[in-house]
């Protein structure tokens, strides 16, 4: 029997976003491990799959706790002999990657967003792309989430143009994430913004726009959902998000593991990011019909047709952030509406989980029998 091992982050991770594919696998008669640090979704995952822990530090890149990383896999991998490794995030795409190189395991990589390292040329930059270079030479098939990050990794050298594919993101359950009828109890209009809180996410333009449309408007309220994560170089800082509240800008919702409870709430989400993979949040609200407001950016664009399903901004640009949520509001309820509808179906015949699960059935038969 052909044993696959999925491969993430955080445990967190493959229980929200790929356990699906970890049971279709299953079903088709493959033997499937999962490989993620420790967290407390780990004993979940051990209900249903064989489940390793695997050390990796995701806050920081210092080289004795990646080279500690990539013994770990080398290790494990030596040790339990896996056919073929599903790699996704970074770590697991280079580490784990360089591991079953050094091994002969053949690897399937999905690069699901490159992170804020590559907004902005340095250093980290530099060494992130050669290690990308180096670990990618030795993968069977490498999957991008949208093709501004394929061109990019192909035109820099890399990963061979050859052994690339496009997926739409980690798919989305559009079963679970549907509209759901919600009535309201007061008159407030309801952004909602879904990220980790960093500068990155655009949250800065985000909070000025609300400070420029609650000069306008009353009855609106701008939403925040995502952990604070200090150790991050782009995080907002708990001092200045208790500043925004105090000023009555936004209202900071804290951290969920039932996103929908907040989505279902919401007349609009907005993402004003600077660049993403393909981002979840924005799927699972066009797939539960909201409209949304993003930005015209590398991920983000490939999830809004403007002025169909929602609105397309300038990044780093509050002003005209401000000017499209502004749009949104002066929308008509049956406007909006339609916008959320449009949504949804965009998500079904373009997004949905099945496309993604059923590209991996076909790959991993390919690498299989190669």
């Amino acid at each position: 029997m052909t044993k696959i091992i999925i491969s993430l982050n955080t445990s967190w991770n493959i229980y929200n976003f790929r356990l699906n594919l970890a049971r279709t696998l299953k079903e088709n008669g493959y033997e499937v491990a999962l490989v993620a640090p420790y967290d407390e979704y780990s004993n979940r995952l051990g209900e249903d799959f064989e489940y390793h822990d695997i050390y990796m530090n995701n806050k920081g890149t210092h080289p004795l706790e990646d080279l500690k990383t990539l013994m770990g896999f080398y290790r494990l991998y030596k040790k339990i002999k896996p056919d073929i490794v599903l790699n996704y995030t970074i770590k697991p795409n280079i580490y784990g990657n360089i591991a079953c190189g050094l091994l002969g395991i053949k690897t399937i990589n999905n690069i699901s967003g490159l992170g804020t390292v590559f907004i902005k040329e340095s250093l980290v930059t530099k060494i992130a792309k050669y290690l990308y270079r180096y670990s990618l030479g030795k993968a069977s098939k490498v999957f991008f989430q949208n093709s501004d990050d394929r061109d990019l990794f192909i035109n820099n050298g890399l990963v061979s143009k050859q052994i690339c594919d496009l997926v739409p993101g980690s798919g989305i359950d559009t079963t679970k994430f549907k509209p759901v009828k919600y009535e309201k109890e007061d008159e407030v209009f309801r952004f909602l913004l879904i990220a980790r809180m960093l500068w990155d996410k655009g949250i800065g333009e985000y909070v000025e726009a609300a400070r420029i449309l609650k000069n306008k408007y009353e009855n609106v309220e701008f939403q925040l959902l995502g952990s604070l994560d200090a150790s991050n170089n782009t995080a907002i800082s708990k001092e200045q998000m208790q500043e925004w509240v105090d000023a009555g800008y936004v209202t900071y919702l804290g951290v969920t593991d039932n996103v929908e409870e907040f989505i279902k709430k919401a007349d609009c989400v907005v993402l004003p990011s600077y660049r993403e993979g393909t981002p979840r949040t924005l799927l699972e609200s066009a797939s539960m019909a909201k409209p949304i407001v993003t930005t015209n950016v590398v991920g983000c664009k490939e999830v809004v047709d403007d002025e169909v399903n929602g609105y397309l901004c300038k990044v780093r640009n509050a002003g005209d952030l401000a000017d499209k949520m502004e749009m949104m509001l002066g929308l008509s309820e049956s406007g909006r509406i339609q916008m959320g509808k449009k949504g949804r179906e965009k998500m079904i015949r373009e997004f949905d989980e099945s496309i993604v699960i059923g590209k991996y059935l076909e790959v991993i038969s390919e690498v299989s029998s190669s």
